[in-house]
């Protein structure tokens, strides 16, 4: 873990001396200066102190770097093509377990010729146009704001039965990180 780094970082962001965090704390500058860079792992008490004095959350100290915000800029997204109707598909954000995309459905565009599964929950919410969902023996019509939700290990379907291109954005929950396509 680079808690050091993070605590130096955040230090320099806020404007605030090595010295006013010793003077808060009750902590050397030397043994700060060995914290910050990484020659020494701190107590969780002294951490905690250290927090407090920076003004931010324990926790936030002690996160991994792919546990802290996660930027997608919207020219950044990737953007993939599935299925036979090359849906476009624009990859917004992920963590190590959810991943929130914006789908377009062409006209007659589907997410397959037969329903499929895989591991995971799925939520859609539809932000425009018109669209059929099938999981199972369930089958539903959906129209803009509209959303629905399901467990996709059952077999599904998701189609376009309007005359307009349909935007879906679809967020899918895994318990691991093994379920990288959804279509």
């Amino acid at each position: 873990m680079n808690i050091g780094s993070t605590i130096r970082t955040i230090r320099k962001r806020k404007n605030i001396t090595i010295a006013q965090i010793c003077e808060e704390t009750g902590l050397s500058q030397g043994f700060m200066s060995q914290v910050e860079t990484n020659k020494t792992s701190p107590s969780i008490a002294t951490l905690e102190s250290i927090a407090k004095a920076l003004k931010v959350p324990l926790a936030y100290l002690l996160l991994q770097q792919e546990e802290r915000m996660n930027i997608v800029r919207k020219e950044e997204r990737r953007i993939t093509k599935s299925g036979i109707e090359h849906i476009k598909v624009e990859h917004l954000s992920s963590t190590k377990n959810v991943r929130m995309m914006l789908v377009e459905f062409p006209p007659g565009g589907s997410t397959g010729e037969v329903p499929h599964a895989h591991e995971g929950e799925e939520v859609h919410f539809v932000i425009k146009g018109r669209i059929f969902a099938e999981q199972g023996e369930d089958q539903a019509e959906f129209g803009e704001g509209d959303s629905f939700s399901w467990n996709a290990c059952t077999p599904h379907l998701v189609r376009n039965i309007g005359e307009e291109t349909a935007i879906v954005l679809i967020s899918i929950y895994t318990e691991s990180d093994h379920s990288k396509e959804f279509l």
